[in-house]
């Protein structure tokens, strides 16, 4: 049996409709995971676990749509779970926003309460919510997808990197605590991704070259550069790693390529 291998668990993947959230879902899926499709909305979540279920057979995808700003919403995405697949053996955080650039002097109150409530305080009630199904079944792999935000300073998205570097934290703590119940939690920090998301750092050719400039290996990430790395960590191959961050980030991080 291959040490990726992830036949008969059930995993949830929060901003799975498109871009990271949906490469990390399909790759689990193909690796034999039954797979929970989430996001705000229902539709763009039954679209991806069609396609899925197109490829895999029927059954192996499920659309729950909830907002990471709604604890109600995790709740009933978790209880939802349960009644469609059963217990969670592998999680997924990798649901984020960001409503602000500029200055840090310039954020408001509520638009930095967003951020950290979306970006920190989320994933900590997911991660609540998935640890007594993990408990109960001797073990499982918790997975935040995170950024390389978090490893520096910036002078436009500041308040969005404050909160990625207390995603991994949140992972280090939280792997302190529960090591001893056999569960698992690391933090992915990719680099730039070519997804809505990031679309203002490739979409213009002229960003896109200059980004790809300063990157060792002169191109952008794809989502799915980002999910082989996710398997890995949800899957036996990653069975004695914990509390650690993986940066996927194509050598930005290591220094400039020009």
């Amino acid at each position: 049996m291959s040490l990726f291998d992830c036949t008969g668990k059930v995993a949830v993947i929060t901003g799975s409709s498109r871009g990271i959230g949906r490469a990390i879902a399909e790759e689990l899926a193909a690796h034999g995971a039954r797979v929970v499709i989430s996001s705000r909305k229902q539709d763009a979540c039954e679209d991806v676990a069609a396609a899925i279920n197109a490829k895999h057979g029927e059954g192996t995808a499920v659309a729950i749509a909830a907002s990471i700003s709604e604890k109600e919403a995790l709740e009933r995405l978790v209880e939802q779970t349960h009644e469609k697949l059963g217990p969670i053996d592998i999680l997924v955080c990798n649901a984020a926003s960001n409503p602000y650039y500029g200055s840090m002097d310039g954020i408001t109150d509520e638009q930095f309460r967003k951020i950290l409530d979306n970006n920190v305080l989320s994933n900590h009630w997911l991660v609540q919510l998935a640890l007594p199904d993990m408990r109960a079944s001797g073990g499982g792999a918790i997975i935040v997808v995170s950024s390389i935000g978090g490893l520096r300073g910036s002078a436009m998205i500041g308040a969005y990197n404050i909160s990625k570097a207390a995603d991994f934290q949140l992972v280090r703590n939280y792997a302190v605590e529960v090591g001893k119940d056999n569960i698992r939690i690391n933090a992915i920090a990719p680099g730039v991704v070519k997804t809505d998301f990031a679309r203002a750092l490739w979409e213009d050719q002229k960003a896109h070259d200059r980004t790809a400039a300063v990157t060792p290996m002169r191109r952008l990430g794809e989502p799915r550069d980002i999910a082989g790395a996710a398997v890995y960590l949800a899957s036996d191959a990653g069975a004695w790693m914990t509390g650690q961050m993986m940066v996927i980030d194509g050598g930005v991080t290591i220094g400039s390529g020009m």
